[in-house]
Formats: structure tokens, C-alpha cells, sequence
């Protein structure tokens, strides 16, 4: 079933994973995108002020953003369209052999003033490790599709 900008109320969560952290995907996505010594070697991690080789907060974003999408958030009827991100915040840092599972809150929602067919629904996203610690955490807004015409109770458009 797609999901529509109606099906997304303030207050409803989906949630991803698990996702396990994989220490050659780690030093991959380090290689190519994040060249840090503690990102790219157990002994440079060790001895870094995280005192073991971690992953890239992007790659993070990245895995969280894998598990959006094999959530049931990636049935919205246009696809997961982002218009921003904003406080994207890491928490704590995640290591190679980590299982991370995701949450992700809408939190807000408005009807389009000027494109009548859509709506911007707010999400805030919370990545946590396997001992269910915060790693990272952002707000983002989606161009959600609209089924129909609006409802009373529904916030003015934007």
C-alpha cells in the first residue's frame, strides 16, 4: 500500500534495521570518501581520541539512510523526496561489528499552498547501537503526494 501525505500523522514511528556495521565497509567508505587514519586503521583508532577505529559519521548517515528505505516509509506513493536536513547531530561514535537499528518520527506535517498536489511532512530520525544508545540524530522534511482534499483538523499550508 502507498503511503500518502494523510497517512502520515504527528506521532506515528516506523522503524528500521538492524543494520550491522562491517569492519571492510568501514575502511571502504573510509578509502573513498573519509580518509581519516581512525576511520581507516584498528591501530591509528586505537590510539585516536576514540580510542578504536570508527566509522565515518557519513557512513552512518548513509546506513541509517539504507534503512529509511527498507522501511515501510519507502512506500510514499512519489518516493522519499528530501527537502532538507537540519540538526543532524552524532551522538557517539560507531564501531566495525556495531548493530544499528533506526526510528523514525514524523512530527509535523503541511499541505502546499502552491503545489495543492503535495505536502512537506517533518521527521525526526534517531539511530541507536546495539546497547540502545543514541548514535546519531537529525530532522528532515519530505515532498509527501496528497490522496485528496484537506481535512479540517489538518495545519494550514505552507
Amino acid at each position: 500500500m502507498k503511503l500518502h501525505f494523510e497517512d502520515l500523522t504527528p506521532g506515528r514511528v516506523f522503524l528500521g534495521g538492524p543494520i550491522d556495521v562491517d569492519s571492510g565497509e568501514v575502511n571502504a567508505f573510509a578509502a573513498r570518501y573519509d580518509p581519516q587514519p581512525f576511520h581507516l586503521d584498528a591501530t591509528a583508532g586505537a590510539q585516536s581520541v576514540f580510542g578504536a577505529q570508527v566509522a565515518s559519521g557519513w557512513q552512518t548517515a548513509a546506513l541509517t539512510m539504507r534503512m529509511l528505505t527498507d522501511s515501510p516509509l519507502n512506500q510514499i506513493a512519489n518516493g522519499l523526496v528530501g527537502l532538507q536536513v537540519d540538526k543532524l547531530v552524532w551522538h557517539r561514535p560507531v564501531k566495525p561489528g556495531d548493530s544499528l537499528r533506526a526510528e523514525f518520527d514524523i512530527v509535523g506535517r503541511k499541505r502546499s499552498q502552491s503545489r495543492p498536489g503535495f505536502g512537506v511532512v517533518n521527521a525526526a530520525w534517531r539511530t541507536y547501537n546495539q546497547h540502545g544508545e543514541l548514535v546519531m540524530s537529525l530532522e528532515n522534511a519530505m515532498w509527501v503526494a496528497v490522496r485528496g482534499p484537506a481535512q479540517p483538523d489538518e495545519e494550514p499550508s505552507i
